[in-house]
């Protein structure tokens, strides 16, 4: 990709998010992994950045980036206490800086706060006068309790940039913000509110260090008061505040610098991308296996579609039958139900309790309703022991029945759960609101109590899992805000349990996947408004065509295993 462009990487480890970054309307987010100590001092970063912009991507990254939670990334930060981090993290927070103003005259406005943020936007700031640029420092302190940020503010000193205590009056080049970073938990008070007002109100591009300003770290809850930023250089791993609830709405594009710790990443969890996970697909989704047959593929049955709720199982069914599995029953709740679906006859369409046990994987709750039988449906597929997708209906009679939720955590199979943040809030027994508050701690409660891989569905979509780890998904957009999705996300799954995928790699191929394919309607120009559950299943079916195929190359079928034909003229014939 060349300096100053924007698209896709061609690399299999490129990164790119389509969303909307603040400022900048229409933009995608992109995530660069910058590895190693090299990350600070090399001169290809210096490239010019428009909106959307582009960053150099360092080949040696790491397909699926790491996310720490703020307490391990205090834990990695003491073990290296000893390197110069604050002035790595500084250095290349200068060199993005430079790239942001692409030449551009007039002053660069650096923001620092009373802590270590603070001393990233000191080191930050000398940087940028080093390279010709026009900085001043607005800062309330004097001196600086940390250690590092003391030395950082000492050796800003040393050079002509100003510190100051009030804003300019002039509307900057450039705005770096270095307030607060993931030590803030509260919104931050004045005068630093007020600061965070000044900048987003200005109209100048800013580039965020660490965490824009105001928002939560750990759970990406905005304050009043947080800063809108166009671009966020984080440092050392992602944080899962950057990447859920309020942080994709405020970070604009995000790189992250692993500022020489990389080989001592702990790998606990990562952002989910699809361009990355692609190549990971497994390979029974290639379809390259002349000896086959549909029960190569597996059995789907889709429990659900009562009174009035029919179509919801029917998206369902139609996913999983497009995404793999080799044949899907669809069990009706409802009273003499549909005997044909006529946007998709292959499927099976049978009443519920007729549906059988001769499947390898479940799905039960696309539109099951309430009542005794929802309730008696949904334990007797808690029962059985193949894989099963707990959904919509399912999870709202489990959390209204204790002795369900101690069927399923009992289970021996893998069970796979999709609540949205109103389910998990009646699962957990809290409000809505507490679920949002910390989305992360939210959805591994909900696996260890369920004994499930969960996904908490939401701005960046958290997977659980009930070992304690989690992933966050990067894919998707407001496309999805739609009837139908999260049914649409149930038979994917379904789909891909059939075709016996491991339940953790199917959670998050299915869930990365089913964003991506919004991602894709959307870049097409069909969408966001508009789209509709049932264009996301075909869009879901291309991509993964697409990545299998690309990862066959030209040799879809090896020349070896060709069969080889030879066209003979009648009149040759014996």
């Amino acid at each position: 990709m060349t300096p100053g462009s924007w698209g896709p990487r061609a690399d299999p480890a490129g990164w790119i998010l389509r969303g909307q970054a603040p400022k900048v309307q229409a933009a995608a987010v992109n995530y660069t992994w910058v590895a190693g100590p090299r990350a600070y001092a090399d001169p290809l970063l210096r490239i010019p950045i428009r909106a959307p912009m582009a960053i150099r991507h360092e080949q040696r990254a790491a397909p699926l980036l790491p996310v720490l939670t703020v307490d391990a990334l205090r834990d990695v930060e003491r073990q290296h206490a000893h390197e110069p981090l604050m002035d790595r993290a500084g250095a290349a927070a200068a060199e993005i800086a430079t790239a942001m103003l692409n030449g551009r005259s007039g002053r660069t406005v650096v923001l620092a706060g009373p802590g270590n943020n603070g001393g990233d936007a000191f080191v930050c700031a000398r940087g940028l006068r080093e390279r010709g640029c026009d900085v001043v420092v607005v800062a309330r302190t004097t001196t600086c309790a940390q250690p590092d940020a003391a030395k950082a503010l000492a050796e800003l000193r040393q050079t002509d940039v100003p510190i100051v205590d009030r804003l300019p009056d002039a509307v900057p080049a450039l705005i770096v913000d270095g307030l607060f970073g993931v030590g803030l938990s509260r919104a931050p008070g004045d005068p630093w509110a007020a600061w965070i007002d000044w900048a987003n109100a200005s109209g100048a591009p800013i580039l965020a260090l660490d965490v824009p300003s105001g928002l939560d770290a750990a759970t990406g809850v905005a304050s009043q008061a947080t800063i809108a930023a166009t671009a966020t250089a984080t440092f050392i791993a992602l944080k899962p505040g950057l990447l859920t609830n309020d942080g994709p709405d405020h970070c604009g594009e995000i790189s992250v610098y692993a500022l020489g710790l990389d080989e001592a990443m702990p790998r606990s969890g990562v952002r989910l991308e699809w361009r990355a996970l692609q190549a990971q697909l497994p390979a029974v989704l290639a379809r390259r296996v002349r000896k086959s047959h549909k029960g190569t593929f597996g059995r789907a049955c889709i429990i659900g579609g009562a009174e009035g709720l029919v179509g919801a199982a029917l998206l369902a069914g139609r996913a999983a039958i497009r995404l793999g599995a080799g044949r899907v029953v669809v069990g009706l709740a409802a009273r003499n139900p549909p005997l044909v679906d006529g946007l998709s006859p292959e499927l099976m369409l049978r009443e519920a309790n007729a549906a059988g046990l001769d499947h390898d994987a479940w799905v039960v709750g696309p539109g099951l309703g309430s009542g005794e039988r929802a309730d008696a449906l949904v334990e007797k597929a808690a029962a059985v022991d193949q894989p099963i997708v707990v959904d919509a209906d399912a999870l709202n009679a489990i959390a209204a029945k204790r002795s369900l939720i101690d069927a399923i955590a009992k289970r021996t199979a893998p069970t796979l759960a999709t609540p949205h943040p109103a389910e998990a809030a009646r699962l957990l027994a809290c409000t809505t609101a507490d679920v949002q508050a910390d989305r992360v701690a939210a959805a591994l409660r909900l696996a260890s109590m369920l004994n499930a891989c969960v996904v908490l569905k939401g701005a960046g979509s958290i997977v659980a899992r009930p070992d304690g780890t989690f992933d966050i998904n990067a894919s998707g957009n407001p496309a999805l805000s739609t009837a139908g999705s999260g049914d649409v996300l149930a038979g994917i799954l379904g789909a891909l349990l059939a075709q016996r995928i491991d339940a953790n790699e199917a959670m998050r191929i299915g869930v990365c996947l089913h964003g991506a394919a919004a991602d894709t309607l959307v870049a097409r120009g069909i969408g966001p408004l508009g789209v509709t559950a049932s264009e996301v299943i075909d869009a879901a079916r291309a991509l993964v065509n697409e990545a299998t195929r690309e990862a066959a190359g030209s040799e879809t079928i090896p020349a070896a295993q060709s069969p080889s034909i030879e066209l003979i003229a009648p009149e040759n014939r014996l």
